[in-house]
């Protein structure tokens, strides 16, 4: 019998479920939106059960519009967003709120009030004290929620990232583990030791006994609920979107590097066993596979990248579809002296300002629709460039960038990029990079793929661009604007 892999693949603005089979061939997708929730200015928060029951019935569908026999699914894999993170009830299942998404910057202040500890928390845990990330989410919850601190102190709630939460719901056993390319955004995890840190979940005041149990990436996280699923089958991997699209992308060596624009966009190197932390960039586990060393990367983030698209559309209203991007900025010559920075949630890698906010700047009266969104391209290949800049200054050399997301598809973007970083910018044969990260890894500890080396051939390119004209005049200006905006003392517009 022909056999599958099962790719749980819960991303910010939508579940999807993906099969495929051990050469990569997509079988079938099933995809859902779910809503984002705005509370209020800079807040950001996503309903628990509307993931998961979005997750459960995209897996349903793809099931039953594949028609295949269940019992051909050998393994299933989950990659999830990051640093989302919710608490639940461990004996009801319940949540005590909405999660917070990785997005949210309630927290902001708080991690302001934690200067003193950022030589130690960049040290033991590879990242920059932001709100970007878990810790202080849970905390705000902790202190915000009624009762939650003592029903926390007690033994009686769970923190997760959504892996733990959907391993939590979809397995027989309900299963509460992580692992550790998740744990490591939390702000509680030491890469060294790879264990959640005690010193930690003191700065930010969270019990210990609250933490889901970390094990490796391709452990067996339990089987899947015949009853909920219809079908059963172990899950054999677990990766965070960011890790397994590099998996997906075969840069399974140190140097590689990939770019997803997804809703952020997200730039990863391959470090293999070592430990490399750089000023504005984030230092994480990529994967823990069993009875192998950890194998880390290094990774500049930027909030905000297909998100400007989808802005344009539903916001501004000046773009019908993503697909109508690429021929608009196309359309004029250039920007019309039109520069975008999109710090919707601050500015990511690697300025790390989380109290900037967006900025279209040389607005005229000729300025029209094409320059703008001719711009917020432009702006998401300058971001990227950033990091690309940032890793070769590390004395890091990079042959090609590898690169997926649903704006992979926009050939306008990628020439930029290529020209910008004079590097090669080659976009894989599968549009599905990060399910396959994760669905590759489960057939891999199943045995459904080999080994690492026949995994390896499987990759294949489907277009490369090659860079043509190597001028960084207008990323020069807009990194100019950057650096401006950055002397600004920005928290009397915040308030």
């Amino acid at each position: 019998m022909r056999k599958f892999s099962l790719a749980i693949d819960q991303g910010t603005t939508s579940c999807r479920a993906i099969l495929f089979d051990n050469t990569g061939m997509v079988i079938g997708v099933s995809q859902k939106e779910f809503n984002q929730i705005y509370p209020q200015p800079g807040y950001v928060e996503h309903d628990p059960y509307e993931i998961l029951n979005s997750q459960i019935e995209c897996i349903k569908n793809l099931i039953l519009n594949t028609n295949i026999d269940a019992h051909a699914i050998s393994c299933v894999g989950i990659t999830n967003q990051r640093e989302t993170c919710l608490i639940w009830d461990k004996i009801t299942g319940k949540p005590i709120s909405n999660a917070i998404v990785w997005q949210c910057r309630r927290t902001a202040s708080q991690i302001d009030n934690l200067v003193q500890f950022s030589a130690v928390i960049r040290n033991k845990t590879g990242l920059i004290p932001d709100a970007y990330f878990s810790a202080s989410k849970i905390a705000w919850l902790l202190d915000n929620i009624p009762d939650a601190r003592n029903l926390a102190n007690s033994g009686n709630l769970i923190f997760g990232t959504i892996d733990t939460w959907l391993i939590y719901n979809l397995t027989q056993d309900r299963n509460l583990f992580t692992e550790p390319s998740n744990a490591s955004r939390t702000l509680l995890f030491n890469i060294h030791t790879l264990k959640w840190d005690t010193d930690l979940f003191e700065i930010f005041n969270i019990p210990l006994i609250m933490a889901p149990t970390v094990v490796d990436s391709n452990a067996n996280f339990g089987h899947t609920n015949k009853s909920l699923l219809g079908f059963e089958a172990p899950i054999l991997a677990v990766l965070g979107d960011q890790q397994s699209a590099l998996f997906g992308q075969g840069c399974l060596d140190s140097g590689h590097v990939k770019c997803t624009y997804g809703t952020g966009s997200f730039v990863l190197v391959n470090l293999d066993n070592q430990i490399i932390i750089k000023d504005g960039l984030l230092t994480s586990v990529a994967w823990k596979l069993a009875d192998v060393n950890p194998c880390y990367a290094l990774e500049g983030a930027n909030f905000i990248a297909g998100a400007i698209i989808k802005w344009l559309i539903q916001e501004l209203k000046i773009l019908p579809n993503p697909l109508e991007s690429e021929k608009i900025a196309n359309s004029v010559d250039n920007n019309g002296g039109v520069y975008f920075i999109p710090a919707f949630v601050g500015l990511g890698s690697p300025w790390w300002r989380q109290d900037i906010r967006g900025i279209i700047y040389g607005l005229t009266r000729g300025t029209n629709q094409a320059h703008i969104i001719r711009a917020s391209l432009e702006a998401m290949a300058f971001q990227v460039n950033d990091i690309i800049n940032k890793f070769s200054d590390h004395n890091l050399v990079l042959k090609d960038l590898r690169v997926d997301g649903a704006a992979s598809n926009n050939n306008f973007l990628l020439q930029l990029q290529a020209d910008l970083a004079n590097i090669p910018v080659i976009k894989a044969k599968t549009t599905e990079s990060t399910a396959w990260g994760v669905a590759a890894l489960a057939f891999l500890t199943c045995g459904e793929i080999k080994n690492i080396d026949a995994y390896k051939q499987l990759w294949q390119s489907s277009k490369s661009f090659i860079p043509k004209n190597h001028n960084v005049a207008e990323y020069q200006k807009w990194k100019y604007l950057v650096e401006q905006m950055l002397k600004i003392d920005w928290n009397p517009m915040l308030n």
